[in-house]
């Protein structure tokens, strides 16, 4: 279930924060509760990338774009994610995470999110995010002009070009499996 309450207690808390550049960072800080635990009682790995939705909530917010995306009628979609899992978060772990855009081409937004347990970083994960409407993207550059803002990209990380470049010698759709008759039954739950 989508931790609903959680974004309502980021709303509250950052509701006066000051507004940021686009590429500024914004930091929240969380706890690993019971219900975000998996098997081996730890934080689900599902459950980070959703908790990862806060702090790009919050830094939409910050950034200004919330309100635009509401009078543009736009929303915000994600188109990839690259995640490390370096340290594993355990109940009632306090940690904070660290949200910035590190820059944007002519589709796509390059969010960089972090989990930190003190002076460790147990998560991070890259972004690729677009602003849609109606199903097709929205130009970086009209959303920058619904901002109020002209504003260039910053160069992008080696790094991020990289899983760029990497990404897209990916076939889309891929080639469907067929698992054929291995011995497998088919369950449904």
């Amino acid at each position: 279930m989508y931790p609903f309450i959680r974004l309502a207690k980021e709303v509250w808390i950052h509701r006066k924060t000051p507004e940021l550049p686009v590429t500024g960072t914004h930091v929240s800080h969380h706890r690993c509760w019971p219900q975000d635990l998996d098997g081996f009682l730890e934080m689900n790995n599902g459950r980070i990338l959703t908790i990862f939705d806060l702090g790009r909530f919050g830094l939409a917010r910050r950034v200004g774009l919330l309100r635009v995306l509401r009078q543009e009628r736009w929303g915000l979609s994600m188109a990839g994610v690259s995640v490390r899992y370096r340290k594993r978060i355990t109940p009632f772990t306090r940690f904070r995470m660290v949200s910035r855009a590190v820059g944007w081409d002519h589709r796509f937004f390059y969010i960089d999110q972090q989990i930190w347990i003190g002076e460790d970083c147990a998560v991070q994960a890259l972004y690729r995010s677009a602003v849609v409407e109606r199903g097709k993207l929205v130009d970086p550059g009209r959303v920058f002009a619904a901002l109020g803002r002209e504003e260039p990209s910053p160069p992008l990380p080696d790094w991020v070009g990289a899983w760029i470049e990497a990404d897209a010698t990916r076939p889309w759709p891929p080639e469907p499996v067929d698992p054929g008759d291995e011995g497998s039954e088919r369950h449904t739950i």
